[in-house]
């Protein structure tokens, strides 16, 4: 139904005055006023996107919009009153302004400054006065506000207190039974960075709430709570990371910060509602991540002498290869870190920009204003880089334009899904790839997995049946002479441990994780199949092999050999 015009309005109200006087008139008087008010919010707000249209910048009105403390005091109260402007937005990658007159160079200043402050992209939106004044009334109650959210920071203290309180899953499961909301996600979000977790899952089940950690990349039951507290859970999360709580029926997504005592973690926030309640994923970004050196990645011979004369060439591309959770990414930054030295320009392209990266110029696709890898991968090469590590790539315009840049004088880094490092090549031909232009473009290609190692306080031989031991035999028989001696396999004498389980894996038989790896170094064999056009996976694997490759499956039973991990880890992971 349309809305009433004002002439309407004015006969109603006028109707209603000519009648009986009293309770009958104020109400019409009332309703009119505010049938008025609301037209007219909705004139203003359509003249804001006009002007937003005008002035080619984004607009957006702030009315239910949810902000969080932390972001509306990254612009102080007496600077947002006078320039108007409102910051709804700091994801700790992405940053956005509201300004009621965004076209004023010092609001631009303030914009870069807070990007260089956050190390974040920012943006200006245009807002009208009825959202600036909206918004800014939460400067008001900003002190409810940080009384309200204060206790979900983490400190180094309740960190350290944690850890001596809570050593095991079932010293969580006790202690959480007692506590407060506040005190349950504090005592949660610790132990499972104690415990080097990837990943809080928070699930409403029929009668309770599951609470499970993602360790080491495989998921473990970690504690649960009456499901009379998820409500409150839930809520405790939401105002965290800034999300709306009475929104319990479309997915949300968010995110928050940890200060800790090296450095930060980064903690991303994902609500989906299910037929119980609404399931919370929360990741945690741990900042040791980011900082791992091309040494830590767990690459052993000649593996690491293979990929480190690679990464030293000043052109060309480096692919690696492998499913999601494979440490694709931990891989590249590791490079990065390698490379990153004061005379190297380095420029990466990420969906998004998972870990800040000091040197090095991180930009982030934003699908929804398309911008894309192939579009900002053009960019890019505008600025002049020695580096470029490209996210993904995922189609046939970012692969022409990686292999242009790797054969035009840069140092191309980048991933794509295959399950090994030959099946790089058919991947990127079946995108329609020229194989004239990826024959001199290719440098290399990493295939990994991720493996757990076993618990160190809780090793014992592992005793493998007659199958088991065959496979493993004959996975190892075709390793090169020099390969076998310098790690010592006596095929007749293969032993291998396993974990039992102990409190300090808290019974997982394992701790930490590491990387199994094959590198797959350009010849003029390879070269000659992809000139060819004829090109096989299995033939590639087979010539890579002759040439001295140390496969992902034969990399990791060498770990198993040496007692880091167990033969069905490897086995699992890898084939």
């Amino acid at each position: 139904m349309a809305n009433p015009s004002i002439d309407d309005l004015l006969k109603q109200y006028s109707s209603n005055r000519s009648s009986t006087p009293g309770v009958a008139t104020e109400e019409a008087k009332e309703k009119f006023e505010e049938k008025m008010s609301e037209i007219a919010l909705k004139e203003k707000e359509k003249i804001a996107q006009t002007k937003a249209a005008e002035l080619d910048i984004p607009y957006i009105n702030l009315k239910g919009f949810p902000i969080s403390p932390e972001t509306l005091t990254s612009i102080p109260k007496e600077i947002a009153e006078k320039l108007k402007i409102i910051c709804f937005l700091n994801t700790g990658t992405e940053i956005r302004i509201g300004a009621v007159n965004p076209e004023e160079d010092q609001i631009k200043e303030i914009l870069l400054s807070l990007e260089d402050k956050f190390h974040s992209h920012g943006e200006i939106y245009l807002i009208s006065e009825n959202s600036f004044n909206l918004a800014f009334k939460l400067y008001a109650a900003l002190p409810t506000i940080k009384k309200i959210v204060s206790g979900v920071e983490i400190s180094e203290t309740d960190l350290e207190k944690f850890s001596e309180e809570i050593k095991s899953f079932k010293d969580l499961n006790e202690k959480i039974q007692k506590a407060n909301i506040t005190d349950i996600v504090t005592m949660v979000i610790a132990s499972s960075i104690q415990a080097r977790s990837s990943d809080i899952h928070i699930e409403a089940e029929e009668k309770d709430i599951k609470i499970r950690f993602r360790v080491d990349g495989v998921l473990a039951d970690a504690a649960a709570l009456p499901k009379g507290q998820w409500s409150k859970v839930i809520s405790r999360i939401k105002l965290l990371s800034g999300l709306k709580i009475n929104v319990t029926d479309i997915p949300q997504d968010g995110r928050f910060t940890i200060f800790v005592k090296d450095g930060k973690i980064d903690v991303r926030v994902s609500c989906l509602p299910t037929s119980y309640g609404e399931s919370v994923v929360m990741r945690l970004l741990m900042p040791s991540t980011a900082g791992l050196g091309f040494d830590g990645l767990g690459l052993w011979e000649p593996a690491f002498s293979q990929l480190k004369a690679q990464t030293e060439r000043p052109n060309g591309m480096i692919i690696t290869t492998g499913p999601t959770g494979s440490g694709k990414t931990t891989t590249l930054y590791a490079i990065l870190n390698k490379l990153n030295e004061p005379g190297v320009k380095i420029i990466t392209l990420e969906d998004p920009v998972e870990y800040k990266l000091a040197g090095i110029n991180q930009s982030q696709v934003d699908y929804s204003r398309d911008y894309t890898f192939a579009k900002g991968l053009k960019s890019i090469l505008r600025q002049d880089p020695d580096v470029v590590m490209v996210g993904e790539i995922r189609d046939i315009e970012t692969a022409d334009i990686a292999i242009q840049a790797a054969l035009t004088g840069h140092l191309v880094i980048s991933t794509i899904h295959t399950n090994s490092a030959s099946g790089a090549i058919p991947r990127f031909m079946s995108m329609g790839v020229k194989p004239f232009l990826l024959a001199p473009a290719l440098n290399a290609v990493i295939g990994q997995r991720l493996v757990r190692k076993i618990c160190e306080n809780c090793k014992v031989e592992d005793k493998l049946d007659a199958e088991i031991m065959t496979r493993v035999k004959k996975t190892l028989e075709t390793l090169s002479k020099e390969v076998k001696e310098k790690y010592k396999v006596d095929l007749e004498n293969l032993k291998f441990l396993r974990g039992a389980g102990c409190p300090e894996c808290n019974n997982l038989g394992y701790k930490g994780r590491i990387g199994i790896y094959e590198i797959m170094i350009m010849s003029a064999e390879i070269e000659k199949i992809i000139l060819s056009g004829e090109i096989s996976e299995y033939q590639m694997q087979d010539i890579a092999t002759k040439a001295g490759m140390v496969t992902m499956v034969q990399d990791g039973l060498l770990k198993a050999l040496a007692g880091v991990t167990s033969v069905s880890e490897v086995f699992e992971a890898a084939e």
